[in-house]
């Protein structure tokens, strides 16, 4: 990674916006092992959005986009939702895809940009909602991990359509009762993160977003497997408060309850052995870095007290 992506002429400096300059200032390209702790002090990570205040949803934006190996290079591809209110937000690469078909964009994205680009690494990665992703595309879904497209899916499952009344969905659990489905869901939730297994997925993960230490390693795992191996597929609880009809500071404890023992969204994670050896190498050079970084501090305080 690199900052020549933002990188601003000399030329023109005394004239950019300061929102621009902040960017190039405080960003977090070029910085390696980039994580969630960045959040609040680099201008990348979605300083600002137009979510509902209190939306999970907003948390895991932030989590992912900082948790993304390779941003400058990374281009996302969304949804209608509620998260297409953020992606104009943020400093990657985007595109709105129509509702349904942003894993048929994707898989064309990914090809063409391994065409266009034989010698960089392209990261292309899906986010959209649960009925984006199991119910109207679910057939493109399906059909890229089918083809082993080396796309990272990620799923911000709200149990409902959230950002258009409450609307029933194939991920709402069995019996709720919601403002636009009052007979309440007659079968049960359906079991993606099995489906993308049994479809040929090799990193699978199912989690909340109250964790972002999880959802940092997740999301750097499922990256990190699609762009060497195949397809991967990760699913997070990201409830909608407003149709939950929660309070702005109830969503955290919303999804520690459902992330319990036994409950509909404990963590899960499946790997195939060629994706648990890639993680495993990685983890492993990762480790590395952080103890030659942990020795450099040490030893420059102990030059600064002599």
């Amino acid at each position: 990674m690199s900052t020549n992506i933002i990188k601003m002429s000399e030329a023109l400096a005394d004239i950019m916006p300061q929102e621009y300059k902040d960017l190039v200032e405080r960003s977090t390209y070029g910085k390696v092992d980039r994580g969630w702790r960045d959040i609040g002090e680099s201008k990348d990570l979605i300083e600002t959005h137009s979510l509902c205040a209190g939306c999970p949803e907003s948390l895991a934006f932030r989590y992912i986009m900082s948790s993304l190996p390779n941003p400058e290079d990374t281009v996302m591809v969304g949804s209608t939702g509620c998260t297409s209110l953020v992606f104009p937000h943020i400093a990657v690469h985007n595109i709105h895809s129509l509702f349904g078909n942003q894993n048929a964009v994707a898989s064309g994205l990914k090809r063409t940009l391994a065409l266009r680009f034989p010698d960089k690494t392209k990261d292309v990665v899906v986010l959209a909602g649960d009925g984006a992703t199991v119910d109207i595309g679910l057939d493109m879904t399906l059909q890229s991990w089918f083809r082993q497209e080396k796309i990272t899916t990620i799923c911000f499952d709200n149990e409902f359509y959230g950002n258009t009344g409450g609307q029933e969905s194939g991920l709402m659990q069995k019996q709720f009762v919601a403002k636009m489905a009052p007979a309440g869901k007659q079968f049960d939730k359906v079991n993606l993160p099995q489906l993308a297994i049994d479809s040929g997925c090799h990193y699978v993960a199912m989690l909340t977003t109250s964790k972002p230490m999880r959802v940092e390693k997740v999301i750097r795992n499922a990256i990190e497997v699609a762009r060497e191996i195949g397809p991967t597929y990760v699913q997070i609880y990201t409830p909608c408060i407003l149709e939950l009809g929660k309070q702005s500071h109830e969503g955290i404890d919303e999804m520690k309850g459902a992330e319990k023992k036994g409950e509909r969204f404990e963590f899960f994670e499946y790997r195939t052995d060629q994706a648990g050896e890639l993680i495993d190498k990685n983890d492993a050079e990762r480790k590395v870095r952080k103890d030659a970084k942990k020795e450099a501090r040490k030893k420059a305080k102990e030059t600064a007290k002599a």
